[in-house]
């Protein structure tokens, strides 16, 4: 990242989790109801483990902020871990505290516990899983809440929506977002997306959002989430784990954010490397994705129209706002596919690291679906990602001076 940094700390079931976010200008308006509101939302949904009944995340702001503003120096977070009261001794970092708990050598199918061990010579996989877990995600939500609030200024909003879970998938959706019936009926795996009717995006994502937001699943479409919440179901009594595709939209984004100079300034890589750092998440998509290569050039590429009232547009959105590596001023659309969770109350085949003999992986208590919470982990994510990109193109020491490089852009922007 270029002009903003962050650093997480931290084990599973350590003190806390320990965040730096470096980068955010002066003036700022933040306060930890800002934060907590999205820790909330990730401890949510349907299917999680018996872990989210112990705590009860909440933000501490150790530093960078002062009477309710940043200050423009770095901001520190600290996020309790309340589990830590049952690990005082395992979890120790007192060396006379060494073997208070049996070391882990049954490494599981899908998680860094081997190759982690291998790495890192570590003898007890505790050492590998207790980091690798995605209770670090935590962490990176508080960081992501902050970039939002910070892109809520420029209104810019970011919001998500699980598409799928297990091979349930949402219908289309109601009212202007809907997916066309044309690409559905056409569609294979999770390659459909959004065709945007002009000028219904915010209200149509917003109506998404909300429905989405009262679903156990966090989906909008509420007889799809009734069918994922019966599959959760059934999936816990037969000891196994289920995964699925959610959906991450941005509204409200300028034209011109990131750049095609170097391969590493494109917008959408930068996306999907955030995206993919996400545990579990194996595939990223940006509009219509992998939908595209079965189709002929003229049918999704999205026209250029001007209005000599309100400039250019688009009558569709293939492209998932984002053309040669920039925004292109329409919604910023994004998906990732998450594999079922690793940890099994069934486990799988293994080998004891220490004995060489064959054994069943050790299983950690865990999520039996965590789809619903990697979608609000995908949006602090997508917001750390884009808040960067804003800074990198308008940045500024103040929140003042950010704001002034932003309006004389987007006022010769509405020249052109």
């Amino acid at each position: 990242m270029a002009a903003l940094r962050y650093l997480t700390a931290g084990e599973s079931h350590g003190k806390a989790l320990i965040g730096i976010l470096e980068g955010i200008p002066s003036g700022l308006g933040i306060s930890p109801r800002d934060i907590d509101n999205d820790l909330v939302r990730r401890q949510a949904g349907y299917g999680r483990g018996g872990r989210m009944k112990i705590e009860a995340d909440r933000a501490e702001i150790l530093s960078g902020v002062r009477w309710g503003q940043t200050i423009g120096s770095p901001i520190a977070l600290l996020i309790e871990n309340r589990d830590y009261r049952n690990w005082v001794k395992g979890m120790s970092f007192h060396a006379e505290d060494y073997g208070s708990i049996p070391a882990i050598t049954q490494p599981r199918p899908g998680h860094a516990d081997l190759s982690g061990s291998l790495k890192y010579r570590h003898q007890d996989i505790r050492n590998v899983l207790e980091r690798s877990s995605a209770r670090e995600t935590a962490m990176r939500v508080a960081l992501g809440a902050i970039a939002k609030k910070f892109l809520q200024v420029f209104h810019i909003s970011i919001g998500s929506y699980v598409l799928q879970i297990g091979g349930v998938r949402m219908r289309e959706a109601d009212g202007p977002a809907a997916v066309s019936r044309e690409k559905r009926q056409g569609a294979k795996g999770f390659g459909s997306s959004s065709r945007l009717e002009e000028g219904s995006n915010l209200k149509a994502f917003q109506s998404l959002f909300r429905k989405a937001e009262k679903s156990p699943v966090r989906c909008p479409d509420v007889e799809a989430s009734r069918r994922m919440v019966q599959l959760i179901d059934e999936v816990t009594k037969s000891g196994n784990s289920v995964g699925g595709v959610f959906e991450v939209f941005v509204t409200g984004c300028p034209p011109g954010l990131g750049s095609y100079i170097q391969w590493d300034k494109r917008l959408d890589g930068r996306f999907s490397h955030a995206l993919m750092s996400i545990q579990a998440i194996k595939g990223v998509e940006v509009g219509l994705g992998f939908w595209m290569s079965a189709r002929f050039g003229s049918e999704v590429m999205d026209e250029i129209f001007f209005s000599r009232r309100t400039g250019y547009y688009r009558k569709t959105n293939n492209a998932g706002g984002i053309e040669g590596g920039m925004t292109d001023g329409m919604p910023i659309l994004l998906r990732a596919a998450m594999k079922p969770i690793p940890t099994l109350r069934r486990p799988l085949k293994s080998v004891d690291t220490v004995t060489k003999n064959p054994v069943q992986a050790v299983y950690e208590r865990s999520d039996i679906c965590a789809v619903p919470a990697a979608g609000v982990i995908g949006e602090a994510m997508v917001a750390l990602t884009l808040a960067d990109a804003f800074l990198e193109k308008f940045g500024g020491d103040s929140m003042e001076e950010v704001q002034r490089n932003y309006e004389s852009y987007m006022h010769s922007v509405k020249r052109s």
